[in-house]
């Protein structure tokens, strides 16, 4: 059992920087990797859509169904970072070698989860009425990347053991790595060059199935490393311990519904938003990608602190966790202000970087200081949402998440865009409205129950013992 010690807080400044510094060391290849990940997304989108538009809306109808799918099952074994990182902190790090082991079980279970989604999918699209053409493409795309769904399920829990135990670097390098691999492969099956089957939209698939098996075998290179030898994770072989991993599953579900729940709620607004016209959701399309690339950072962020937190737990310095959840809460306050200021301020040349059309540049434009305002409240709790993974503490933002989104900010965001109940009809910019007061309300919900966590010793010690 864990038990809470004091810890000594003066001189403030010099801790805080201390810590700021330990947080951006963790963090900034955390941002990398996500970057990177980003990247390739853009990469597949940009050269699918550069060979045809019909292998454009495949490719991106492919993803609507396979990324929410996986993200839910990855979430499950994310458990296994705030896991590795309190039994770092405890001094216990060749105990985590078993938990490590049962992870993969479970990422061979939600491999054959994943594979049978995503290879079922194609009365999705007929029910949806989508375009039997890109139906044919994202249905073939999607049974391409099926063969590479084991190779990123074990690959990320890899990831996630490493940067457990504080090693955040070289998934970053995997990462950057993988990026410029892709990029070959898919000029090399999109287009049928140098020889290779011409593939058009289908070739992404093969591409990134083929890049996911390569990430898992960089990865695998960490296991020779002393710090993973360290866990004892290769020094035997364990079939499954259904205790161990109802224990991961626990944890890392909420984890998982949280991150799905999430996606989910911006695909129907998209498809909402769809209906209102092109300008519309071309507009929402350049709103929706700012969002995402200022995100990042403070998603990273929250990954960090989880870390941190975690360390803290697992060597009984209660006080220091919360030390660590506060610095990174005012890290991430920070960092929002500043975007939500250079939103602001640069609206009009970001959007430019997207469109030449007067009415989408104006549109968009208006929505980007929705997004100024969003972004406040979507980098905090994204980042409180992180330190509390740190404490294990997953269940109650899962739920803050379902009622957040989909009880409020979506029928708001319907009933401000659409004028539903005599309001006044607000268009696109009524879900962006609906958003932000949802999310402030999850962002309020996370703060109070951080507080209320960090400061409750008996509660902390109970999610340890998880």
């Amino acid at each position: 059992m864990t038990v809470a010690r004091s810890v000594d807080t003066t001189p403030l400044k010099l801790k805080f920087a201390d810590e700021l510094g330990a947080l951006l060391r963790l963090g900034a290849p955390m941002v990398a990797t996500q970057f990177f990940i980003m990247a390739m997304g853009f990469l597949d989108t940009a050269m699918a859509g550069r060979y045809d538009s019909v292998h454009l809306a495949g490719v991106a109808l492919g993803g609507t169904v396979m990324w929410p799918v996986f993200m839910l099952t990855s979430g499950f074994t994310m458990a296994l970072t705030p896991i590795v990182a309190q039994l770092r902190g405890a001094g216990s790090i060749a105990d985590a070698g078993a938990k490590v082991r049962q992870a993969m079980w479970l990422a061979l279970f939600s491999s054959v989860f994943c594979i049978l989604i995503i290879l079922n999918a194609e009365p999705i699209f007929i029910l949806a009425q989508v375009d039997p053409r890109a139906a044919d493409i994202a249905v073939r795309y999607l049974q391409a990347a099926a063969w590479g769904i084991p190779g990123v399920q074990f690959y990320v829990i890899l990831r996630y053991t490493s940067e457990g135990l504080g090693k955040t670097l070289p998934p970053m390098l995997i990462a950057g790595t993988a990026l410029p691999l892709n990029a070959v492969l898919n000029y090399l099956l999109i287009y049928g060059e140098f020889g290779a089957p011409e593939l058009g939209g289908v070739g992404c698939g093969w591409a990134t199935a083929v890049v996911w098996w390569v990430e898992l075998g960089l990865m695998s290179l960490v296991l020779k490393t002393d710090y993973f030898k360290a866990t004892t994770f290769n020094q035997r072989f364990d079939f499954p311990h259904w205790e161990d991993i109802r224990g991961i599953l626990k944890i890392g579900v909420p984890i998982g519904l949280t991150i799905f729940l999430e996606m989910a709620v911006f695909s129907v607004v998209g498809l909402l938003i769809a209906s209102l016209g092109v300008i519309p959701l071309a507009a929402n399309s350049i709103a929706g990608n700012v969002n995402w690339a200022t995100y990042v950072i403070p998603m990273a962020l929250g990954s960090a602190a989880s870390i941190r937190v975690g360390f803290y737990i697992g060597s009984g310095d209660y006080a220091r966790a919360g030390f660590v959840a506060k610095t990174s809460f005012l890290l991430s306050l920070g960092y929002a202000l500043i975007v939500s200021a250079g939103l602001i301020l640069a609206r009009h040349q970001i959007v430019g970087l997207y469109s030449q059309e007067p009415a989408v540049l104006e549109l968009a434009a208006m929505l980007l200081i929705f997004i100024a305002l969003y972004q406040i409240v979507d980098d905090t709790q994204a980042t409180m949402a992180g330190s509390l993974r740190g404490y294990k503490d997953t269940r109650a933002p899962m739920v803050y998440s379902l009622v957040g989104y989909w009880v409020l900010a979506l029928p708001l965001g319907a009933a401000l865009g659409f004028g539903w109940f005599g309001l006044p009809e607000q268009g696109v910019a009524g879900f962006w409205m609906g958003m932000t007061i949802g999310l402030a309300i999850v962002a309020v919900c996370m703060g109070v129950r951080l507080l209320s966590t960090s400061r409750n010793p008996e509660r902390i010690s109970a999610f340890a013992r998880l």
